[in-house]
């Protein structure tokens, strides 16, 4: 295919909207990709998206992504049609028998399915892939679960969107001294629906998926992370709009550090994260575990791109608090800045991903706890984030 029409304009336009070309594969859409490859028994899925004349493959498993020619994709009918294609042997379709993935010039495929990632707008911008180098039957299962997971594909880039737009609006907020309870509303409408479907397909896709396999462990830890991001965004959401102070009840520090780290799925085996003995405390159990979370998070994100995180997770008692300490060897933090990095929409380093609210968030949350948080470098390099949350009624 050559040139460009409307449909190429719109769909470019959606996916730089998405802003999901540049950089590395996102951790939501390699899972994602990895269920659909599970799901269907095979070694290799792909989530490719299409600009006028190119073929990217966003997210891969059991293979590296790359670009290619979008006149050689076989999802090229996937995108033109805007329907799923599943087919045993691709030698034996004339669609695709000279294609040079199927010839061995390029690869070797066989099996097939693609499914159209359709957005809310109705504009496809790609595919959810899986193929092999094997002949196997169409099996309508599978086609069944690659629909859900390519919605849920969807839903990924949609939430994502949302976030960032919300970013911009809050900007515009913070530079007319706007509260940031008049952002709260937004994010609970453009934030919760697509959780609520990415909960609900997930719980249908459980349903689906055989009880011994693999995939299952996937999935519930991916039920687990969305039943917490929804309990964080309705805690966190009622205190930023109503002001009113954090429910009183007992935290578990290490079993929130200890949901956290689940949440990291595969991220965490490559991080080498120690976790010492961590105090029970009283107050709001989702807006502790949502400052952990931004802690140990921010710990990984910023430590250099050529070697693992190292994190170190501890606590210590000062004189009428308990004192955590989140401790990395990141770059650090110069002196002048370490107030700073608490203010909201602060970034130090924007080749980071984030949107700089989740120290201010912490911050805020820590103080409504009759706490402090702040940051001292690290002996050998990196920083130290520390919270000091009162004794008080602490078990």
């Amino acid at each position: 295919m050559t040139g460009r029409d409307e449909t190429d304009e719109l769909r470019e336009e959606t996916i730089t909207a998405y802003d999901v070309l540049d950089g590395p594969p996102r951790r939501e859409l390699l899972a994602l990709v990895d269920l659909a490859a599970r799901a269907a028994g095979v070694p290799f899925a792909t989530i490719n998206l299409f600009t006028s004349d190119t073929q990217h493959q966003v997210a891969t498993v059991g293979f590296a992504g790359t670009t290619v020619s979008r006149a050689d994709s076989f999802c090229t009918f996937t995108l033109e049609t805007h329907e799923p294609v599943h087919i045993p042997d691709a030698r034996e379709d004339p669609r695709f028998a000279d294609n040079p993935h199927t010839t061995g010039e390029l690869a070797s495929v066989r099996y097939y399915g693609a499914h159209p990632l359709r957005t809310p707008g109705g504009v496809v911008i790609g595919t959810l892939c899986v193929y092999d180098e094997e002949v196997r039957p169409v099996i309508s299962e599978t086609a069944v679960e690659l629909a859900m997971l390519a919605d849920r594909v969807v839903d990924v880039l949609e939430l994502e969107l949302a976030s960032r737009r919300l970013i911009e609006v809050n900007e515009r907020l913070e530079r007319s001294n706007a509260r940031l309870e008049a952002f709260a509303g937004q994010v609970s409408h453009d934030l919760k629906n697509p959780l609520t479907s990415l909960s609900l397909s997930l719980e249908l896709l459980e349903t689906e998926v055989d009880e011994q396999s693999d995939a299952q462990v996937t999935i519930a830890r991916a039920r687990r992370a969305t039943a917490r991001m929804d309990e964080l965004i309705d805690h966190l959401l009622e205190f930023a709009s109503t002001g009113d102070t954090p429910r009183q009840e007992p935290v578990d520090l290490g079993a929130e550090v200890a949901a956290v780290l689940d949440d990291m799925g595969a991220w965490r085996d490559t991080t080498d994260i120690t976790v010492g003995a961590l105090p029970h405390v009283t107050g709001d159990r989702s807006q502790l575990r949502s400052v952990l979370q931004n802690l140990i998070d921010n710990a990984a994100k910023f430590t250099p791109a050529d070697r693992a995180p190292v994190i170190a997770v501890s606590a210590a008692e000062v004189p009428g608090a308990h004192r955590i300490e989140v401790a990395d060897r990141g770059p650090g933090i110069p002196d002048e800045h370490r107030e700073h990095v608490f203010a909201p929409l602060a970034r130090l380093d924007r080749m980071v991903p984030g949107f700089g609210i989740g120290l201010a968030t912490s911050q805020r949350i820590v103080e409504a706890h009759g706490g402090r948080i702040g940051v001292d470098p690290r002996e050998g390099g990196g920083s130290v984030f520390w919270v000091e949350l009162p004794t008080g009624a602490a078990s």
